[in-house]
C-alpha cells in the first residue's frame, strides 16, 4: 500500500539519511527507531510531503506523493492522511468535538456521526463539548488519534505518540491506536524511541544515515 523507494534528505552537504526503501501493508503498523537526531521525525515529513526530500519517492496506492504538485499535496493529505503528533497539536480555542472534527470540514464531509463515534471509541464519549486545556495528557493524546483516524484515512504517520505519557495511558494509547488502524486498514508508520511501543508494532525497522534495516 505504501511504498518509499530511496528516499534521501541532506541539509547543505551533510546527509541526515540516504537510500531508505521499505513499504507498509494495509492494516499493518511498522515501527522505525534509530538515534536520537538520524532524522526519524524528517523522514515522517518527506513521507507526509510536508518535507521535500532530496532523492526517491513516496507512493501510496501508486500514487507518486513526491511528484504532486504542493496544492495537489495539500489535497492528498488532506483526504487520506492521519499524523498523530508528539505535541498532540489540538487547537486550544476549539472544543474538543470540533477538533476531531477539522479533517471532516477540510474535506467539506458531513460529520454522520462520525465524530461522536470516534470520541467513544477512544474513550472521550460525553466530552465532545469541553475545552482541551481541561483534558490530561493521555486525553489530549486520544483527541489527535480520533482526529487522526475520524476520515478514515489510506495512511496514518505517527510521531512519538506516547512520548509525553505515563506507562499506563501509554499502553492503552498504543492498544487505542493499533485496534484502530487494524479495524480500518490503513497503513501506519510509527516512530518511536519506546521499546515497549515498538513491540505493538507488527514490523520494526532501524533508520541509520545510510538507509533502514531490520530491527531486533
Amino acid at each position: 500500500m505504501l511504498r518509499v523507494e530511496g528516499l534521501a534528505r541532506r541539509y547543505g552537504e551533510a546527509a541526515v539519511f540516504e537510500q531508505v526503501a521499505f513499504g507498509v501493508a494495509r492494516g499493518e503498523i511498522v515501527a522505525v527507531l534509530g538515534e536520537s537526531g538520524v532524522g526519524k521525525s524528517t523522514l515522517l515529513n518527506c513521507i507526509a510531503g510536508l518535507d521535500a526530500p532530496d532523492a526517491g519517492r513516496v507512493l501510496l496506492d501508486d500514487t507518486d506523493v513526491t511528484a504532486l504538485p504542493e496544492a495537489a499535496q495539500a489535497r492528498w493529505r488532506r483526504a487520506r492522511l492521519g499524523f498523530v503528533f508528539q505535541a498532540f497539536h489540538v487547537l486550544p480555542h476549539l472544543s474538543v468535538a470540533d477538533n476531531v472534527a477539522l479533517p471532516l470540514l477540510l474535506q467539506g464531509a458531513r460529520d454522520d456521526g462520525r465524530v461522536a463515534a470516534m470520541l467513544e471509541e477512544v474513550g472521550l464519549a460525553g466530552l465532545g463539548g469541553r475545552a482541551p486545556r481541561t483534558l490530561s495528557g493521555g486525553q489530549l493524546q486520544r483527541v489527535a488519534i480520533a482526529r487522526a483516524l475520524v476520515h478514515r484515512p489510506a495512511l496514518v504517520l505517527a510521531d512519538e505518540p506516547t512520548g509525553n505519557l505515563d506507562p499506563e495511558t501509554a499502553e492503552r494509547v498504543m492498544d487505542l491506536l493499533a485496534s484502530q488502524v487494524r479495524a480500518q486498514g490503513s497503513a501506519c508508520v510509527l516512530v518511536t524511541h519506546s521499546a515497549t511501543a515498538a513491540a505493538r508494532a507488527d514490523r520494526r525497522l532501524r533508520l541509520t544515515p545510510h538507509g533502514i534495516e531490520p530491527a531486533a
